[in-house]
């Protein structure tokens, strides 16, 4: 199985979750979730039935520091500002047998590691934040 994976290049975790991919036999392409040209039509499905707040990636500098805060967005709004800052976009976003997914906690991801703990891999390590 191939999985193509939106990271932000040098994250710590986004390199030990495509390791832990790739330990479980599944090929990861990777790509920069900073540098795609994501459009409104591409960017919304990777969020499924998520509530908005969870799109967002809490350790982003804007959201830590109070500028932006998740809970004020609707839908049209929340991928308005991500277009504009990609590092709020809460991450990995994957697109699993074509099934666009938003985290290494979805459950498709689970079942592609045959279920295993990943919750070590939920928490940024330089900031001890769950990672998004």
């Amino acid at each position: 199985m191939k999985v193509i994976f939106f990271e932000k290049p040098g994250c710590i975790n986004n390199t030990k979750q495509k390791a832990l991919l790739a330990e479980h036999n599944v090929e990861v392409e990777a790509k920069s979730l900073l540098t795609e040209q994501w459009t409104k039509e591409s960017l919304r499905p990777f969020f499924g039935n998520l509530p908005i707040n969870k799109w967002f990636n809490s350790t982003a500098p804007s959201i830590k520091n109070g500028n932006i805060k998740p809970s004020d967005f609707d839908e049209e709004s929340a991928i308005e500002v991500m277009l504009k800052e990609p590092l709020l976009i809460r991450r990995p976003l994957m697109i699993i047998d074509g099934h666009r997914v938003c985290g290494f906690d979805h459950p498709k991801v689970q079942k592609l590691i045959n279920n295993i703990d990943t919750s070590e891999l939920l928490v940024c390590p330089q900031q001890n934040n769950k990672c998004d």
